[in-house]
């Protein structure tokens, strides 16, 4: 009875992991991965939006953007996870088709930052408007679908990192799958029988957590520095890579590695020192951009002034007013969103 006793008041100083993170209607899969992906994304696009009108850009230019953005991203990110993974998929007994199977998880952010971006400069050129403002508008909307992102790898007991007796430990349990037995992301946790590891470090909430901390540091400090010219997304980089240095540094999935140090923890490294040069450059650009800049130019100049009127200011009414009554409506209508997605 003792020992009963003892595992029970262990497994709850611990975080359960799902049973599964793949269920079934009929013969379609709902998977939590490709579900916290759409909710990310839905959240971004979101935040990115209010953020932008309030900075004076045109409404709807965010999911004109993202329409671009989102499948070049997705693709970036799957080439990411395949090059920087190609052992899994790849050589003598692998499956390249497997490749294609995005469903089963392996997104790189950098990846999908980096092709996305090509997406969102098509778009911008299309619309006229400057890349690096729209990138300050979704930087704070993309950290938090990263974040939320993070609890598909929960589902699917992924990305975790050693061994561990605090009272954070995740448990982690084998999973079956009658029909193919190799296969343990579609399977289901029986009789929660934990892994040899069991508990581990969660890594994949530790960024989730530092993840919703860089949201809130960017919004804070656009709000408070009024930054621009892709100064907040330089922001949100170094945040980012930041935490994922530390982070990537504890996991203990496989992952290929150059001087002994795992791919990603270089990348983060690389990336870091360039957000802080591009931050520290991008000052001599100036204060934000102007309100005017970011209309779209599909878009009639009546039809803007229109719009701000419906919020209680006029562009074409601020752009001639005196310098300080011009200053304070800019300051207004570029006023950060109170951002209620820190959840």
């Amino acid at each position: 009875m003792a020992d009963v006793n003892t595992a029970s008041a262990a497994f709850l100083a611990t975080i359960p992991s799902p049973d599964q993170g793949v269920w079934h209607i009929g013969p379609i899969p709902i998977r939590a991965y490709a579900l916290c992906i759409i909710a990310g994304i839905i959240v971004a696009i979101w935040l990115g939006e209010r953020r932008w009108v309030n900075r004076g850009g045109t409404k709807g230019t965010v999911i004109d953007v993202a329409v671009f953005a989102v499948p070049f991203g997705l693709v970036g990110g799957r080439l990411y996870h395949v090059i920087t993974d190609n052992q899994l998929y790849f050589g003598e007994g692998k499956n390249p088709l497997n490749a294609l199977k995005i469903w089963d998880g392996g997104l790189g952010i950098w990846g999908a930052i980096a092709l996305g971006a090509v997406g969102a400069l098509i778009a911008c050129r299309r619309r006229g408007i400057p890349l690096p403002a729209m990138a300050d508008a979704l930087a704070p909307g993309i950290v938090i679908a990263q974040a939320i992102g993070r609890l598909g790898n929960y589902f699917n007991q992924e990305l975790y990192g050693a061994h561990t007796d605090l009272p954070w430990g995740l448990e982690i349990y084998q999973r079956y799958n009658p029909t193919n037995p190799d296969d343990f992301l579609n399977g289901v946790a029986i009789g929660h029988v934990p892994l040899p590891d069991s508990p581990v470090h969660p890594t994949f909430l530790y960024e989730l957590l530092w993840n919703l901390g860089v949201a809130l540091l960017v919004i804070w400090a656009d709000k408070k520095f009024r930054l621009g010219h892709g100064r907040v997304f330089a922001l949100y980089v170094a945040g980012y890579t930041a935490g994922r240095f530390w982070i990537e540094m504890m996991r203990t999935d496989t992952a290929n590695h150059i001087l002994g140090l795992r791919v990603n923890v270089w990348t983060s490294i690389l990336l870091f020192a360039a957000a802080i040069a591009y931050f520290v450059l991008a000052a001599k650009r100036g204060p934000r951009e102007a309100p005017e800049t970011l209309w779209s130019k599909d878009v009639p100049r009546e039809d803007a002034d229109s719009a701000s009127a419906d919020s209680g200011e006029s562009h074409a009414e601020v752009a001639a007013a005196p310098d300080t009554v011009r200053d304070s409506a800019a300051d207004k209508a570029t006023e950060d969103p109170k951002p209620d997605a820190e959840k």
